[in-house]
């Protein structure tokens, strides 16, 4: 293995790394909601199956790569 490709073995590495930390730190940071608290916030803002599909925004990309949405 040459030195170029232990570099971009290195940053795949790291890269997967830091992925895998920000996903943990967003789980983190979601507080947690009680069955109550749920069935309150669905009987104010309704379900999301109820809601208009072109008011979503598929986040899957972001959260794949970062900050820049494709």
């Amino acid at each position: 293995m040459d030195g170029n490709e232990l570099k971009q073995l290195v940053k795949e590495s790291v890269r997967e790394v830091l992925r895998e930390e920000r996903l943990k730190l967003c789980q983190i940071l979601i507080p947690f909601v009680s069955d109550r608290e749920m069935r309150a916030i669905q009987e104010k803002l309704g379900s999301p199956s109820n809601y208009d599909k072109t008011e979503f925004i598929n986040m899957t990309d972001w959260v794949k790569h970062g900050n820049r949405l494709q």
